[in-house]
């Protein structure tokens, strides 16, 4: 059971004592990540993620890194679309270090103008791994393409050239704006005393200046039917289908992601076990769906031969024909149901990852859900909820395709479907 408290400053804390565990995971959320930032500081979110770790007031990039491993701890960050997140995971003993590493790296990081341009080598090489990863890379072609109205098509990672200008003094610019008490939750999840929490927060972070802040919600994005083609030298073509999806509030998700168990998210799913497994056309198919504050999107993914690229788009778009002409069996709807349920239930053992859940959540959408209410929700969804859902999914007039390789579609939108 989550609970909710706020510092003198509005920084929002929300907690869940697990007090079995000898374990706690603590995360610091920003509400701010590259479809906050404009065409000339793209990646702005994601580097300042990086230049924290370079170095503070009290602590060199190495003493960051060594007093975490020095209890056996861990700590990373990860920038979203909508978000950038900073967490640590230790021992129950050494949550006032993690404290402590986590407030410092915020408050007192250096950013010297040295390390700004080793940092920006760096990033220029993670923009070059993801490059020659085409699995990466064509979802963002086809990310880029359906929302290439506006900042929700933005790389995470920015471009060389948008990377490249940043300064120190843009560095600045931009945590003034987002990094302020109003726009964090700070996220916990294992064993802690609740006092010893909130004053061990209050001392680092209570501090921390309030100031007037309108939070940046950039116009809701819309849905960019679209084919994209670009050519890489790789030894198979890799596809990107991407549908409409729903913002990461609405209650159709859960219909969503039972639908998605049944199309492509597991092996027993109906593209994998057609796909691969009968017709044996590729050995990487699934889909995912993604949410967003106000938005989202169902995407389906595979990797086949060139030759073989034009028939898996058609087998694709015949599956989602069958599905929507002859709906949902009850066997499916069962076991799709109970492997959404199973998987939630797993991943509560997890700190980290219900860290990661409540803190998403509070600092997107402002509200978390208890486990209770997401097991409530997923077992109230009906069969119809979920043809209703993938008729509105799979509505062939908002339908992006995005191919990697080195020959384009001759049909990117097959007859049967659109």
């Amino acid at each position: 059971m989550f609970n909710e408290i706020h510092l003198d400053n509005n920084l929002t804390i929300v907690y869940n004592r697990l007090s079995h565990l000898k374990s706690v995971s603590l995360g610091v959320w920003i509400g701010s990540g590259s479809r906050n930032e404009t065409a000339d500081n793209n990646g702005i979110s994601h580097f300042i993620e990086h230049m924290v770790f370079k170095g503070t007031k009290n602590r060199t990039s190495k003493d960051i890194a060594s007093e975490i491993d020095n209890i056996g701890g861990q700590i990373n960050a990860f920038t979203s679309k909508d978000c950038t997140c900073f967490y640590t995971s230790t021992l129950d003993s050494d949550i006032d270090i993690a404290v402590d590493v986590l407030s410092d790296m915020l408050f007192n990081s250096l950013f010297d103008v040295e390390h700004i341009e080793k940092e920006k080598l760096v990033v220029f090489e993670e923009i070059s791994m993801y490059e020659d990863d085409p699995e990466e890379l064509v979802n963002d072609l086809l990310t880029e393409g359906v929302w290439s109205d506006g900042p929700l098509g933005y790389p995470i990672l920015g471009t060389r050239k948008s990377v490249a200008n940043i300064t120190r003094e843009t560095i600045f610019e931009y945590m003034a704006d987002h990094y302020i008490p109003d726009n964090c939750v700070i996220s916990v999840v294992g064993n802690f005393e609740k006092e010893y929490l909130i004053d061990l927060l209050q001392g680092k972070f209570g501090s921390w200046k309030p100031r007037n802040y309108c939070r940046f919600f950039p116009e809701q994005p819309k849905f960019k039917s679209h084919y994209i083609y670009k050519e890489k030298g790789t030894e198979q073509t890799h596809l990107c289908l991407g549908f409409r999806g729903f913002p990461m509030k609405d209650r159709r998700n859960y219909a969503l992601m039972i639908l998605n168990n049944i199309i492509g998210g597991s092996i027993s799913s109906r593209l994998f076990q057609k796909i691969r497994e009968e017709s044996g056309l590729a050995y990487s198919v699934y889909s995912f769906p993604s949410t967003f504050r106000d938005c989202g999107m169902f995407t389906i993914y595979a990797a086949t031969n060139p030759a073989s690229a034009q028939k898996v788009i058609s087998e694709i778009c015949r599956e989602i024909e069958k599905f929507l002409k002859h709906g949902i069996s009850e066997a499916e709807f069962i076991r799709s149901k109970n492997q959404l349920k199973g998987n939630y239930i797993i991943g509560l053992d997890s700190t980290t990852a219900q860290m990661v859940s409540m803190g998403k959540s509070k600092v997107i959408t402002g509200v978390v859900k208890t486990a209770a209410d997401i097991l409530n929700d997923i077992e109230s969804v009906t069969p119809d909820e979920i043809m209703e859902t993938a008729r509105w999914v799979f509505d062939g007039r908002y339908m992006g395709i995005a191919v990697l390789g080195g020959t384009p579609l001759s049909e990117p939108c097959p007859d049967q479907y659109i």
